[in-house]
């Protein structure tokens, strides 16, 4: 088994996946990242947030999120490839463990991977425990028959967490291999950003499942908040992750100008204080948007030890949810406002198809797209002023 460090010292590893990224930008954008991913099982990363005494990293929660953002700043679409697996990596060791976790524990100690699918387009309420894949039982046992969509991750997985109804109708979910025969990854996500996550359509046909593969939800389902604000800070961890790349193609825009205009404060370009402070500014944003999940990162922590220890701490849940929130709804606009503005430091250059700087608003934008901005502000607005209760999701 691999030796195992501490983040300061997988620098090389964030290294190495940043330099797979640039080139396959480079050759055109279109590679998913493969190397990447073999890296993540070789060094174990996805065993971060796994206790040590389960044979995983032992990351505090700060901690993991400071891995996750130089993650995501050597490469935004494979951290965003991980994000169901750290999810169900918290869920497994939640007190009380569900029925089978220790395998599935195994799995993730070794360095395997466990994607999954739970959205459904025939949802008409978002985040809702109502689902049209079914697991029915048969005379041949147990199947798997349904069409998921945005199942990030899946085809790059080992094995796929997958949510479904059951004969009576009572929401349950199983971990099968990602190749079993019946499943059909589709390539067809085709969203402005992110683009390489494989977010697209998980199909499956009458997939046969064993009776040691089914995960039942348990009681705490809906209710686990602190793990559905684990799942949106991580999108914020990521645009903290693509801001501070932007920050670095900014400054180095600068500092690659040779020319600048007959009416500009100076000849330089890296000495016009105007170029400057719009740098600048693009390095506070990023500066926030770090300090902002880290900040809301010590909030969840105490809520995602309570599941481990005692079980779920429905006042800590609650916090750790409103704080991830807050972080969204204070970052969008100022992340979008500076993804725009590195092209203002970058002439007319700058928005070549080659230099792929539209990249960072376009990937941005999608991970802003998750629950909606405006639906959180109103939930905090709501709170602020009438003391209102968060919804009744733990999707919130």
């Amino acid at each position: 088994m691999p030796v195992c460090l501490r983040p300061l010292t997988f620098r090389p590893v964030f290294a190495e996946i940043a330099a797979d990224y640039r080139a396959r930008l480079a050759e055109g954008g279109t590679e998913p990242p493969l190397r990447g991913l073999k890296l993540v099982r070789d060094h174990r990363l996805g065993a971060a947030r796994l206790a040590a005494e389960l044979g995983g990293l032992g990351y505090p929660v700060p901690e993991f999120f400071d891995h996750l953002i130089a993650l995501a700043a050597a490469d935004p679409d494979l951290a965003h490839i991980l994000r169901i697996h750290y999810s169900l990596v918290e869920e497994l060791q939640v007190k009380p463990q569900q029925p089978g976790s220790e395998r599935w524990i195994a799995v993730v100690a070794a360095g395997g991977l466990i994607g999954g699918a739970n959205a459904e387009k025939s949802q008409k309420s978002v985040g809702g425990n109502n689902r049209d894949t079914r697991l029915v039982s048969t005379a041949a046992g147990l199947r798997l028959r349904g069409r998921k969509f945005y199942s990030t991750g899946a085809q790059f997985s080992d094995y796929l967490r997958i949510t479904a109804q059951g004969d009576d109708g009572t929401p349950t979910a199983v971990v099968i291999p990602v190749d079993r025969a019946g499943v059909e990854h589709l390539d067809d996500w085709d969203g402005i950003g992110q683009r390489l996550t494989g977010s697209g359509t998980t199909v499956f046909n009458d997939v046969a499942v064993a009776a040691d593969e089914v995960f039942p939800l348990g009681a705490n389902i809906g209710l686990d908040r602190a793990r559905g604000a684990l799942m949106q800070l991580y999108l914020h961890a990521i645009a903290a992750g693509i801001l501070r790349t932007l920050a670095e193609d900014a400054a180095a825009l600068v500092r690659g100008r040779r020319r600048t205009y007959t009416f500009a404060a100076v000849d330089t370009p890296t000495a016009d204080p105007q170029l400057l402070q719009i740098v600048g500014e693009i390095d506070a944003v990023a500066y926030t948007a770090q300090a902002l999940v880290r900040s809301a990162a010590t909030e969840l922590a105490p809520a995602l030890e309570a599941a481990r220890s005692g079980g779920i701490n429905p006042e800590l849940e609650n916090q750790a949810s409103i704080a991830a929130a807050r972080v969204k709804v204070a970052i969008q606009e100022p992340a979008l406002r500076a993804a725009s503005r590195v092209f203002d430091v970058g002439g007319a250059s700058a928005i070549q198809e080659s230099a792929r700087l539209d990249r960072h608003w376009r990937n941005l934008r999608t991970l802003f797209s998750h629950n909606p901005t405006v639906y959180k502000a109103r939930v905090l607005g709501d709170i602020a002023v009438n003391g209102a209760a968060l919804p009744e999701t733990s999707f919130f």
